[in-house]
């Protein structure tokens, strides 16, 4: 749990959960081969595009993403993919 802890800035609900997973008392059904299914394909990248957008919105997606401690392009990846799922109205 520390190198994670150290990567990354859990709230305490995180914590708790990344606690009981490591002690062994975080359990649940097994995931459906449907559920497989749906998440490999979510995860599935296999289109690139490109886009152009201004250098001042660049920089401020790039300081978030930092902030969050991951790649600028995941940030961007993640939040079409909100948008596209309808979490973003």
């Amino acid at each position: 749990m520390n190198n994670l802890n150290n990567s990354y800035n859990f709230d305490r609900e995180e914590l708790e959960i990344l606690k009981a997973l490591e002690s062994g008392k975080l359990n649940g059904p097994a995931p459906s081969e449907s559920m497989i299914l749906a998440a490999q394909q979510t995860l599935k990248k296999n289109k690139n595009i490109n886009i152009r957008i201004s250098e001042n919105d660049l920089a401020s997606i790039k300081l978030r993403a930092a902030r969050e401690g991951m790649p600028y392009q995941t940030l961007i990846g993640s939040l079409i993919h909100k948008y596209a799922s309808g979490y973003m109205d």
